[in-house]
């Protein structure tokens, strides 16, 4: 029988699939783990970025970070594996343009903001070691969640071609990512200062950067 190859753009070198009609190739924990940690890395990157930024801010919010990370990582496959089949070419279309403009803005905002405190730095405190009095809202992270998992919606187009148990590999991939956020904010926390009044200005580089990286890739 013809073979029928299936594949996200994005991540045809981490997760290739080929359908045949008569048979579902498995997908192994390991190779689930894999698609995790690619899954992870904007989140990883975003999550040293707010903690440079936001290094003042309580630890109980800097926590959310992979609390939400995780849990949208997690939810973007089911919602690709359920409703794949009639929203993955709009998806795909789409998701850099999404993901640039939510980044974009939020990343242009924290460069625009750091850079003003930069020129006036009588305004800021003297050998202030990041930037006080920022909060890191609830609203930041739900977009920046979902910018940044909605190519876990597209594996989970290319899950439904495969033998495997959706609910491992929802959860398995959620808790990589919580694991690699709770990492990047260690690193964050240890090296934010060195940064000092420039955090905000790389921090907003980075988003931007993940952004352009979602429209050209």
């Amino acid at each position: 029988m013809r073979a029928e190859v299936v594949y996200s753009r994005r991540f045809a070198d981490v997760l290739p699939i080929r359908i045949r009609t008569d048979w579902r190739s498995p997908v192994s924990p390991i190779e689930v783990v894999v698609i995790g940690l690619a899954l992870s890395a904007d989140a990883f990157a975003v999550t040293i970025s707010n903690t440079f930024v936001y290094c003042d801010e309580k630890r109980s919010r800097l926590l959310l970070q992979p609390l939400f990370f995780g849990a949208f990582q997690g939810l973007m496959p089911l919602l690709g594996y359920f409703l794949g089949g009639l929203a993955a070419s709009l998806i795909e279309a789409y998701a850099g343009i999404v993901t640039l403009v939510i980044l974009g803005v939020i990343g242009g905002n924290m460069v625009r903001e750091g850079a003003l405190a930069l020129r006036h730095p009588d305004e800021v405190e003297a050998h202030d070691a990041c930037v006080r009095g920022k909060r890191l809202t609830l609203a930041q992270l739900l977009f920046q969640s979902v910018a940044t998992a909605i190519d876990a919606f597209a594996v989970g187009v290319s899950l439904r071609a495969h033998a495997v148990n959706l609910a491992f590999a929802a959860g398995t991939i959620a808790l990589t990512t919580a694991l690699c956020c709770l990492v990047a904010l260690a690193i964050g926390r240890r090296l934010g200062h060195l940064l000092g009044d420039r955090a905000e200005v790389a921090g907003g580089l980075v988003l931007i950067a993940i952004g352009v990286k979602a429209l050209l890739g």
